[in-house]
């Protein structure tokens, strides 16, 4: 399995812009199975979203499914959405065949006031892809062990965010950790650039079951890197050292 991710300086309430601009990047990149991109790639981390929250199936979920049917590639990231008259930070995983699934961010991040305007989410989504299983997780969700906790059930986790230069040490050991705890895969995509509110410098990463990075992004530099997911080493490592076979039985309360 093939995972690219992109690391990219997405310009402030310009959705347009932003498609572009990664369709530019995937262009240049083909032949991946799947291309991960930051949270709210078409507009940046907006906590009110009223002006720039699009329909469901609007021009930027549009966009992922032509674009990954395109390259044959399933493509992956979040973005604000509006439906019955609810914003949910809603990650999308479209496949080039046209299949489709969501995730809305479960934890919304007080601190920025997310909260105070988007509908939080209330299920995990597991999807599988190429004989692979992805948790899908945004930004904040990072920071909640338990809700992310592998009973066995995905290979790797996807985590899309605008993660802030302030706090990038809590993003890169958080990732480790999620890796090692969860004996899988982390994917780690996280933007450059800025907005009104704050700087980010990206330190996107891919990360095996050991806690090692397979490949990452240089810091604060629009680029992209792929790496490989070998799903016979996972297994043989499982097996080696069974740690998901004693992991306590936790039951999230909504």
């Amino acid at each position: 399995m093939k995972v690219r991710i992109l690391q990219h300086d997405i310009v402030w309430g310009d959705p347009e812009a932003n498609r572009r601009q990664l369709e530019e990047q995937i262009d240049a990149h083909p032949n991946a199975d799947l291309y991960v991109l930051p949270e709210m790639w078409p507009t940046g981390f907006v906590t009110d979203p009223e002006d720039v929250a699009e329909p469901a199936t609007g021009p930027s979920f549009n966009w992922m499914a032509e674009t990954a049917q395109r390259h044959n590639a399933a493509i992956a990231g979040s973005l604000a959405v509006r439906e019955d008259g609810r914003y949910y930070n809603r990650f999308y995983f479209v496949s080039p065949d046209g299949w489709w699934c969501h995730y809305d961010k479960r934890h919304l991040f007080g601190y920025g006031g997310e909260d105070k305007h988007y509908t939080p989410g209330d299920r995990r989504m597991v999807v599988e892809w190429r004989g692979v299983h992805f948790l899908l997780a945004v930004c904040y969700d990072l920071r909640f062990p338990v809700w992310t906790r592998n009973h066995k059930a995905y290979d790797a986790i996807l985590y899309v965010a605008n993660w802030p230069t302030a706090r990038i040490e809590a993003w890169n050991t958080l990732l480790r950790a999620r890796a090692i705890e969860n004996q899988c895969y982390v994917v780690g995509v996280n933007r450059v650039g800025s907005d009104p509110n704050c700087t980010y410098c990206g330190c996107s990463a891919i990360i095996d079951a050991y806690g090692r990075t397979i490949a990452e992004c240089d810091k604060d530099k629009v680029m992209s890197v792929e790496a490989c997911l070998d799903m016979d080493a996972l297994e043989a490592f499982r097996r080696k050292f069974p740690v998901l076979d004693d992991t306590d039985r936790l039951k999230i309360e909504n």
